[in-house]
């Protein structure tokens, strides 16, 4: 049983019997004494694809959802489909782009690193790492001597993802980007 404290973002918790991935949580505090503090959460049904918005007290809790990780390599896209294969019996697989909604905008194809939620021999969602690097394609040039200020300008990434960069980043450089928050984070090393 996990505490609604200690709830996360991408966690996979059990609700009304089925496995729902958590996608956004909000904290509400109170404003009068001896009230709980209250935990709003935003989830998506893995098998159903539905999203449900719940809220729980800091003391209540829900059972994690059972599960199997497995390691996966994302091989490709075609039209719609984007195919995937799994890391320790090579058995393809392939799953709606649609169905993996804002993941696609941090994957490259041979991409490894990604881990499958299995349930009942279904892959029901998959996982990236929590940091990608990603190389810059397009973005406007920088102004000479702005290196030492913070600002920031839209970059795209190889990937059609956009993210704003400090301005003294060009196309070619390497980035570091937060597939949680699609946030840069730094400059690859």
């Amino acid at each position: 049983m996990v505490p609604a404290k200690d709830f996360k973002r991408r966690m996979v918790v059990e609700i009304d019997g089925a496995p729902h991935m958590i996608e956004h949580i909000q904290v509400q505090t109170p404003s009068a004494r001896g009230a709980a503090t209250l935990y709003k959460i935003k989830a998506r049904n893995l098998k159903t694809k539905n999203r449900i918005e719940k809220a729980y007290r800091g003391t209540e809790g829900l059972n994690e959802s059972s599960f199997e990780r497995r390691p996966i390599q994302y091989l490709y896209r075609d039209a719609d489909e984007l195919h995937f294969m799994d890391a320790e019996d090579f058995t393809q697989f392939s799953m709606l782009a649609d169905e993996l909604g804002d993941l696609v905008s941090f994957m490259t194809e041979n991409m490894e690193g990604i881990e499958s939620l299995v349930v009942d021999d279904e892959v029901i969602a998959i996982e990236l790492p929590d940091t990608v690097e990603l190389p810059i394609v397009e973005s406007a040039p920088g102004v000479r001597g702005n290196s030492a200020t913070g600002r920031t300008k839209p970059a795209t990434l190889s990937t059609g993802h956009v993210v704003q960069v400090p301005e003294h980043l060009d196309p070619g450089a390497v980035v570091r980007v937060d597939t949680r928050t699609g946030e840069y984070l730094g400059r690859a090393t």
